[in-house]
C-alpha cells in the first residue's frame, strides 16, 4: 500500500519559520548551528572554548590573510584528508579540501581571511591530532579522534547579517565558570553582548529579539572558571540573512 506523504506546506497552509529555513524554502535565508568544546580548562582560566585548552583565540593573526598548513602527528592519518571551511579576503565563503600526506603540513591553494571550522572529509576520524596554521599560529585543532573543530567562533560572511537567536553553555559535575559572549563589528574591538554563570550544569537562553550582527563581524565564547579544572562545551544558533534580499 502506498502512502502520500506531505508536509503542510505542501497543501497550501504554513509551517514554521524555522522549519522553512532549514528547508530552504526562503530565498537567501540559512541556519547556522555553531558547537565547541574546551577539553579541560584550568582554574581561574579565561579563554575562548575551543579545541585549544587555556587560549584566547588568536584574531590578531588574521590582520594578515594567507594560505593555510595542515599537519598531522600520526602517521595513521597519512592518506585521509581534511576540509577547510573559511573566509576569502573578501569575506566570501570558501572551501578546501587538504590531504595530510606530509607530516610537517600540506598548504592550501586558496588565501583564508577567516577559519570557521573544519572536519575529516569521510574518510574516518582522525587517529592523531591534526593542526591548521596560518604563519606558525594555530587557528584550527582537531584532537585525536574528534574528527571535526569545535570552535565557538564566527565570522559573518560578505552580504550578510547574523541574527543570534539562542545559546548555551555547559561545564562537567563539579565545575564553576563565568560565560562571555563576546563580539566586534568591523572597525571596533571586541565588547561583551552577553555573560551568565555555569555552575554544574547547564546555561541556556534563547534571545526574545534576536542579536544582530552585520557582515564581517566576529563572534567569540569565552568562559572564566572559577572552581575544579574541568571540560566546558558552548553552541548557538543564528539565521543568516542576505542583505537586500527578500522579506
Amino acid at each position: 500500500m502506498a502512502y502520500d506523504i506531505r508536509s503542510i506546506s505542501q497543501v497550501g497552509t504554513s509551517e514554521p519559520f524555522e522549519l522553512q529555513v532549514a528547508r530552504n524554502q526562503i530565498p537567501g535565508h540559512s541556519h547556522q548551528h555553531v558547537i565547541a568544546d574546551v577539553p579541560a580548562m584550568s582554574v581561574d582560566t579565561f579563554g575562548t572554548v575551543w579545541d585549544v585548552t587555556d587560549t584566547l583565540y588568536p584574531w590578531g593573526v588574521w590582520e594578515t590573510p594567507g594560505t593555510l598548513s595542515v599537519a598531522r602527528d600520526s602517521v595513521a592519518d597519512a592518506d585521509k584528508k581534511v576540509i577547510l571551511t573559511g573566509l576569502d579576503v573578501n569575506y566570501e565563503p570558501i572551501i578546501e579540501t587538504v590531504p595530510l600526506t606530509d607530516a610537517t603540513g600540506n598548504t592550501t591553494t586558496q588565501v583564508f581571511k577567516r577559519l570557521q571550522s573544519a572536519r575529516m572529509n569521510g574518510t574516518g576520524e582522525n587517529d592523531g591530532d591534526v593542526t591548521i596554521t596560518l604563519n606558525g599560529t594555530t587557528v584550527g585543532f582537531l584532537l585525536g579522534g574528534a574528527g571535526q573543530t569545535l570552535m565557538g567562533i564566527f565570522t559573518v560572511p560578505a552580504g550578510h547579517t547574523a541574527y543570534l537567536t539562542q545559546g548555551t553553555m555547559s561545564q562537567q559535575k563539579g565545575g564553576d565558570a563565568s560565560g562571555f559572549f563576546y563580539y566586534r563589528i568591523p572597525g571596533d574591538q571586541f565588547v561583551v553582548g552577553h555573560t551568565f554563570e555555569v555552575a554544574d550544569g547547564q546555561y541556556s537562553y534563547q534571545f526574545t529579539c534576536p542579536f544582530a550582527l552585520p557582515a564581517k563581524a566576529d563572534l567569540d565564547i569565552r568562559a572564566r572558571t572559577r572552581a575544579n579544572k574541568a571540560r566546558i562545551t558552548a553552541a548557538f544558533d543564528m539565521i543568516l540573512i542576505k542583505d537586500g534580499g527578500p522579506l
